[in-house]
Protein backbone atom coordinates (compact mmCIF):
# COMPACT_ATOMS: atom_id res chain seq x y z
CA UNK A 1 0.00 0.00 0.00
CA UNK A 2 1.25 3.36 -0.67
CA UNK A 3 3.26 5.19 1.94
CA UNK A 4 1.14 8.45 2.27
CA UNK A 5 -1.96 7.84 3.74
CA UNK A 6 -2.60 11.14 2.40
CA UNK A 7 -2.66 10.22 -1.24
CA UNK A 8 -5.07 7.38 -0.29
CA UNK A 9 -7.71 9.62 0.96
CA UNK A 10 -9.35 10.45 -1.77
CA UNK A 11 -10.65 6.14 -1.90
CA UNK A 12 -11.72 6.13 1.33
CA UNK A 13 -15.97 5.99 1.10
CA UNK A 14 -17.38 9.21 2.93
CA UNK A 15 -19.07 7.13 5.94
CA UNK A 16 -22.73 9.05 4.64
CA UNK A 17 -22.53 7.34 1.82
CA UNK A 18 -21.54 3.53 2.56
CA UNK A 19 -25.15 2.41 1.70
CA UNK A 20 -24.67 3.54 -2.27
CA UNK A 21 -21.33 1.52 -2.38
CA UNK A 22 -22.29 -2.20 -2.43
CA UNK A 23 -24.10 -2.28 -6.09
CA UNK A 24 -21.03 -0.51 -7.73
CA UNK A 25 -19.31 -3.97 -7.49
CA UNK A 26 -21.75 -5.24 -9.33
CA UNK A 27 -21.77 -2.58 -11.98
CA UNK A 28 -20.08 -4.61 -15.37
CA UNK A 29 -20.02 -1.16 -17.53
CA UNK A 30 -16.63 -2.39 -18.02
CA UNK A 31 -16.98 -5.41 -20.40
CA UNK A 32 -16.22 -4.81 -23.95
CA UNK A 33 -16.94 -7.52 -26.44
CA UNK A 34 -16.60 -7.05 -30.13
CA UNK A 35 -16.19 -3.29 -29.54
CA UNK A 36 -19.36 -2.78 -28.07
CA UNK A 37 -19.35 -1.07 -24.40
CA UNK A 38 -21.86 -2.48 -22.10
CA UNK A 39 -23.70 -0.52 -19.74
CA UNK A 40 -26.53 -0.75 -16.97
CA UNK A 41 -29.56 0.92 -16.87
CA UNK A 42 -29.63 1.36 -13.09
CA UNK A 43 -32.54 3.68 -13.56
CA UNK A 44 -34.72 0.52 -14.99
CA UNK A 45 -33.41 -1.70 -12.64
CA UNK A 46 -34.13 -2.00 -8.45
CA UNK A 47 -30.94 -2.46 -7.10
CA UNK A 48 -32.78 -2.54 -3.93
CA UNK A 49 -30.84 -5.01 -1.26
CA UNK A 50 -34.11 -6.93 -0.20
CA UNK A 51 -35.29 -11.21 0.57
CA UNK A 52 -36.35 -11.46 -2.80
CA UNK A 53 -33.08 -11.04 -4.56
CA UNK A 54 -31.60 -13.81 -2.53
CA UNK A 55 -30.76 -16.59 -4.55
CA UNK A 56 -30.87 -20.75 -3.93
CA UNK A 57 -29.47 -23.69 -5.55
CA UNK A 58 -32.95 -24.86 -7.32
CA UNK A 59 -33.37 -21.58 -8.78
CA UNK A 60 -29.65 -21.52 -9.97
CA UNK A 61 -29.89 -24.74 -11.63
CA UNK A 62 -33.11 -23.75 -13.35
CA UNK A 63 -30.97 -20.41 -14.75
CA UNK A 64 -31.08 -17.99 -12.10
CA UNK A 65 -27.54 -15.70 -11.72
CA UNK A 66 -26.32 -16.73 -8.55
CA UNK A 67 -25.11 -12.84 -8.33
CA UNK A 68 -28.57 -11.31 -9.35
CA UNK A 69 -26.97 -9.79 -12.36
CA UNK A 70 -29.74 -8.31 -14.60
CA UNK A 71 -28.78 -10.09 -17.81
CA UNK A 72 -32.07 -8.64 -19.49
CA UNK A 73 -31.05 -5.37 -18.81
CA UNK A 74 -27.72 -5.52 -20.75
CA UNK A 75 -26.61 -5.12 -24.02
CA UNK A 76 -24.55 -8.78 -23.99
CA UNK A 77 -25.87 -12.26 -23.07
CA UNK A 78 -24.89 -14.49 -19.79
CA UNK A 79 -23.96 -17.04 -22.19
CA UNK A 80 -21.93 -14.89 -24.37
CA UNK A 81 -19.86 -13.27 -21.70
CA UNK A 82 -18.94 -16.53 -20.10
CA UNK A 83 -17.65 -17.53 -23.58
CA UNK A 84 -15.94 -14.38 -24.09
CA UNK A 85 -14.36 -14.35 -20.04
CA UNK A 86 -13.51 -18.08 -19.79
CA UNK A 87 -9.58 -18.35 -20.32
CA UNK A 88 -9.50 -21.84 -18.81
CA UNK A 89 -11.46 -25.46 -18.41
CA UNK A 90 -11.55 -26.97 -15.12
CA UNK A 91 -12.21 -30.56 -14.99
CA UNK A 92 -13.46 -30.77 -11.18
CA UNK A 93 -16.22 -29.48 -9.35
CA UNK A 94 -14.64 -28.19 -6.33
CA UNK A 95 -17.50 -26.18 -5.08
CA UNK A 96 -21.06 -26.60 -5.17
CA UNK A 97 -23.27 -23.44 -5.10
CA UNK A 98 -25.99 -23.86 -2.63
CA UNK A 99 -27.37 -19.97 -1.91
CA UNK A 100 -26.63 -16.84 -1.66
CA UNK A 101 -27.99 -13.51 0.12
CA UNK A 102 -27.86 -10.23 -0.46
CA UNK A 103 -29.51 -9.09 2.75
CA UNK A 104 -25.92 -9.54 4.01
CA UNK A 105 -24.06 -6.71 3.06
CA UNK A 106 -19.72 -6.20 3.42
CA UNK A 107 -18.68 -2.36 3.80
CA UNK A 108 -14.99 -1.70 1.76
CA UNK A 109 -13.82 1.51 2.92
CA UNK A 110 -10.28 1.71 0.91
CA UNK A 111 -9.73 0.10 -2.46
CA UNK A 112 -6.62 -2.08 -1.75
CA UNK A 113 -7.94 -3.43 1.82
CA UNK A 114 -10.28 -5.69 1.46
CA UNK A 115 -9.18 -8.20 5.19
CA UNK A 116 -12.40 -7.56 6.00
CA UNK A 117 -14.53 -10.83 5.37
CA UNK A 118 -13.56 -14.20 7.44
CA UNK A 119 -15.19 -17.44 7.00
CA UNK A 120 -14.44 -20.12 10.18
CA UNK A 121 -16.36 -22.71 9.05
CA UNK A 122 -18.77 -23.88 6.11
CA UNK A 123 -21.89 -22.39 7.92
CA UNK A 124 -20.07 -19.33 8.98
CA UNK A 125 -18.91 -15.50 8.04
CA UNK A 126 -17.98 -12.62 9.81
CA UNK A 127 -17.62 -9.61 8.17
CA UNK A 128 -17.44 -5.68 8.49
CA UNK A 129 -20.59 -3.59 7.69
CA UNK A 130 -20.26 0.00 8.07
CA UNK A 131 -19.21 0.16 11.59
CA UNK A 132 -20.18 -3.57 13.08
CA UNK A 133 -18.83 -6.58 12.73
CA UNK A 134 -21.21 -8.80 11.74
CA UNK A 135 -21.59 -12.49 11.89
CA UNK A 136 -23.80 -14.34 9.42
CA UNK A 137 -25.50 -18.32 9.21
CA UNK A 138 -25.59 -20.24 6.39
CA UNK A 139 -27.68 -22.36 7.99
CA UNK A 140 -30.29 -19.40 9.48
CA UNK A 141 -29.64 -17.08 6.98
CA UNK A 142 -29.65 -14.56 9.55
CA UNK A 143 -26.83 -11.69 11.01
CA UNK A 144 -25.99 -10.76 14.27
CA UNK A 145 -23.88 -8.15 15.53
CA UNK A 146 -20.40 -9.13 17.40
CA UNK A 147 -18.82 -5.41 18.18
CA UNK A 148 -19.87 -1.84 16.92
CA UNK A 149 -17.14 0.60 17.06
CA UNK A 150 -19.03 3.43 16.07
CA UNK A 151 -19.17 4.77 19.74
CA UNK A 152 -16.65 4.44 22.58
CA UNK A 153 -15.08 1.17 22.53
CA UNK A 154 -12.85 0.46 25.81
CA UNK A 155 -10.88 -2.83 27.43
CA UNK A 156 -13.04 -4.71 29.87
CA UNK A 157 -9.69 -6.78 31.19
CA UNK A 158 -6.31 -5.50 32.11
CA UNK A 159 -3.42 -6.20 30.26
CA UNK A 160 0.27 -4.21 30.38
CA UNK A 161 0.27 -2.35 27.48
CA UNK A 162 -3.62 -1.83 26.47
CA UNK A 163 -5.02 1.35 26.04
CA UNK A 164 -7.55 1.45 28.28
CA UNK A 165 -9.43 4.77 27.32
CA UNK A 166 -10.30 2.74 24.46
CA UNK A 167 -10.87 4.17 21.20
CA UNK A 168 -13.62 5.59 19.40
CA UNK A 169 -15.09 5.86 16.10
CA UNK A 170 -12.52 3.50 14.56
CA UNK A 171 -12.80 3.14 11.27
CA UNK A 172 -12.22 -0.75 10.75
CA UNK A 173 -8.91 -1.42 7.98
CA UNK A 174 -8.74 -5.09 8.10
CA UNK A 175 -10.38 -7.53 10.77
CA UNK A 176 -9.14 -11.54 11.17
CA UNK A 177 -11.39 -14.03 12.93
CA UNK A 178 -10.28 -17.62 14.06
CA UNK A 179 -10.46 -20.04 17.34
CA UNK A 180 -13.14 -17.97 19.16
CA UNK A 181 -10.86 -15.01 18.29
CA UNK A 182 -11.81 -11.87 16.35
CA UNK A 183 -8.92 -8.79 15.80
CA UNK A 184 -9.84 -5.55 14.32
CA UNK A 185 -7.25 -3.39 12.83
CA UNK A 186 -7.67 0.78 12.22
CA UNK A 187 -6.64 3.29 9.83
CA UNK A 188 -5.03 4.59 12.82
CA UNK A 189 -3.01 2.02 14.03
CA UNK A 190 -6.09 0.56 16.40
CA UNK A 191 -5.56 -2.89 17.68
CA UNK A 192 -9.20 -4.40 19.13
CA UNK A 193 -8.94 -7.84 20.03
CA UNK A 194 -11.96 -9.22 21.23
CA UNK A 195 -12.67 -13.22 22.67
CA UNK A 196 -16.38 -13.89 21.17
CA UNK A 197 -17.15 -16.08 23.62
CA UNK A 198 -16.92 -13.58 26.25
CA UNK A 199 -18.30 -10.10 26.85
CA UNK A 200 -16.55 -7.04 26.33
CA UNK A 201 -13.51 -5.86 24.97
CA UNK A 202 -10.07 -7.98 25.75
CA UNK A 203 -7.58 -5.96 24.72
CA UNK A 204 -6.81 -2.22 22.78
CA UNK A 205 -3.79 -1.20 21.46
CA UNK A 206 -2.52 1.47 18.80
CA UNK A 207 0.45 0.18 16.83
CA UNK A 208 1.75 3.45 15.34
CA UNK A 209 1.19 7.31 16.17
CA UNK A 210 2.08 8.60 12.59
CA UNK A 211 0.23 9.44 9.45
CA UNK A 212 1.55 6.00 7.68
CA UNK A 213 -0.21 3.59 10.96
CA UNK A 214 -2.51 2.33 9.03
CA UNK A 215 -3.17 -1.71 9.79
CA UNK A 216 -2.80 -3.13 6.47
CA UNK A 217 -3.32 -6.87 7.60
CA UNK A 218 -3.80 -9.38 10.07
CA UNK A 219 -3.33 -12.93 10.48
CA UNK A 220 -4.16 -15.49 13.85
CA UNK A 221 -2.36 -18.87 14.10
CA UNK A 222 -0.70 -21.04 16.12
CA UNK A 223 2.53 -20.97 16.82
CA UNK A 224 4.87 -24.88 16.98
CA UNK A 225 4.46 -24.81 20.65
CA UNK A 226 0.39 -24.52 20.00
CA UNK A 227 0.66 -20.72 21.67
CA UNK A 228 -1.96 -18.61 19.70
CA UNK A 229 -0.20 -15.40 18.23
CA UNK A 230 -1.32 -13.07 15.75
CA UNK A 231 0.33 -10.95 13.53
CA UNK A 232 0.45 -7.48 12.00
CA UNK A 233 1.39 -5.91 8.95
CA UNK A 234 1.15 -2.36 9.17
CA UNK A 235 1.84 0.47 6.52
CA UNK A 236 4.46 2.05 9.17
CA UNK A 237 6.98 -0.62 7.53
CA UNK A 238 6.95 -2.82 9.90
CA UNK A 239 5.56 -6.13 11.36
CA UNK A 240 4.55 -7.01 14.88
CA UNK A 241 3.53 -10.44 16.46
CA UNK A 242 1.29 -10.82 19.48
CA UNK A 243 0.39 -13.41 21.70
CA UNK A 244 -3.11 -13.96 22.29
CA UNK A 245 -2.77 -15.23 26.37
CA UNK A 246 -1.84 -12.46 27.43
CA UNK A 247 -2.00 -9.61 24.39
CA UNK A 248 2.09 -8.85 24.93
CA UNK A 249 4.06 -7.87 22.19
CA UNK A 250 6.70 -10.63 21.59
CA UNK A 251 8.52 -9.87 18.51
CA UNK A 252 9.04 -6.27 16.31
CA UNK A 253 10.43 -6.11 12.85
CA UNK A 254 11.57 -3.05 10.42
CA UNK A 255 11.23 -2.96 6.79
CA UNK A 256 12.71 -0.35 3.98
CA UNK A 257 9.04 -0.33 2.53
CA UNK A 258 5.48 -0.66 3.89
CA UNK A 259 4.44 -4.35 4.72
CA UNK A 260 1.28 -5.20 3.32
CA UNK A 261 0.33 -8.84 4.12
CA UNK A 262 1.68 -12.15 5.62
CA UNK A 263 1.06 -15.18 5.55
CA UNK A 264 2.30 -17.75 7.97
CA UNK A 265 2.67 -21.78 6.99
CA UNK A 266 0.58 -24.17 8.73
CA UNK A 267 2.74 -25.31 11.00
CA UNK A 268 3.77 -21.76 12.21
CA UNK A 269 7.77 -21.75 11.00
CA UNK A 270 7.61 -19.75 8.02
CA UNK A 271 6.03 -16.57 6.91
CA UNK A 272 5.53 -15.14 3.72
CA UNK A 273 6.28 -11.13 3.33
CA UNK A 274 4.76 -9.21 0.84
CA UNK A 275 4.63 -4.98 1.12
CA UNK A 276 5.44 -1.84 -1.52
CA UNK A 277 8.31 -3.97 -2.90
CA UNK A 278 9.13 -6.08 -6.27
CA UNK A 279 9.42 -9.10 -4.31
CA UNK A 280 8.08 -10.82 -2.16
CA UNK A 281 10.30 -12.39 1.18
CA UNK A 282 10.47 -15.80 2.76
CA UNK A 283 11.37 -16.04 6.02
CA UNK A 284 12.24 -18.55 8.99
CA UNK A 285 10.36 -18.07 12.46
CA UNK A 286 13.39 -18.49 14.58
CA UNK A 287 12.72 -17.29 18.47
CA UNK A 288 12.80 -13.66 18.26
CA UNK A 289 14.71 -13.41 14.89
CA UNK A 290 14.08 -13.43 11.60
CA UNK A 291 15.97 -16.18 8.90
CA UNK A 292 16.07 -15.04 5.45
CA UNK A 293 15.22 -17.88 3.29
CA UNK A 294 15.47 -15.90 -0.07
CA UNK A 295 12.72 -13.49 -2.31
Amino acid sequence: MSHHQEDDAEYLVDENKMEDVEEDEMDIQSINKEGNDVDSDDDEYDFSITKALDTTADQARRGKDIQAIPWDKLNVTRESYRDFNKSTKKGNSFYEFRRNSRSVKPTILHFQLRNLVWATSKHDAYFLSQFSVMHWSSLTCTSSEVLNVSGHVAPSEKHPGSVVEGFTHTQVSTLAVKDNLLVIGGFQGELICKHLDRPGVSFCSRTANDDNGITNAIEIYATPSGAVHFTVASNDCAIRNFDMEKFQLSKHFCFPWPVNHTSMSPDGKLLLIVGDNPESILVKMERLLLQYLGT
